[in-house]
């Protein structure tokens, strides 16, 4: 049995219910571990792929014995109960949810299957944002900076 570890979570959705899939996703994660924390909803506009709607994001802590491929695995499970195939869609396009691993305690990874930390969520402000109302204190384990001093480093166009 492996100990409790906090891992950070990015959603995010932009087609039907957006905040309806969100909070439903949130209550499947409850299935992962304790859900010790939920952000705000966040409307964002897409980047990369910039011909879709608006997207809803979020960000969750997830107190969690699983260990990390297995998380990502049941992440991805996830996602595809709700519609999202990753192969079979535009990369960065429309989805009805997004479900990203962030950070997994302080744990560096680099598989070709899971980085940790995840490798642009410094870079994003739809991911810096959430996540810095409810874990402001957090450290990334690489650039060992907290997350609100992260999301105060981004250009505003971030």
């Amino acid at each position: 049995m492996h100990s409790s570890v906090t891992a950070a979570i990015a959603l995010g959705s932009n087609l039907g219910d957006r905040a309806a899939t969100l909070q439903s996703a949130i209550q499947q994660l409850w299935q992962l571990g304790t859900v010790t924390a939920v952000s705000s909803f966040y409307e964002t506009d897409p980047v990369g792929y910039l011909d879709q709607p608006q997207f809803l994001n979020a960000a969750a802590l997830l107190e969690t014995t699983l260990p990390p491929l297995e998380l990502l695995e049941s992440l991805l499970a996830i996602e595809r109960a709700f519609g999202r195939h990753r192969s079979a869609t535009v990369p960065k396009g429309p989805r009805t949810l997004d479900l990203d691993l962030l950070l997994y305690g302080d744990q560096v990874l680099d598989t070709p299957t899971l980085t940790l930390p995840h490798p642009a969520m410094h870079e994003r402000r739809f991911v810096l944002a959430p996540l810095a109302e409810i874990a402001p204190h957090l450290r990334h384990p690489v650039l060992r900076r907290t997350m609100r001093e992260l999301l105060l480093d981004l250009p505003a166009s971030a």
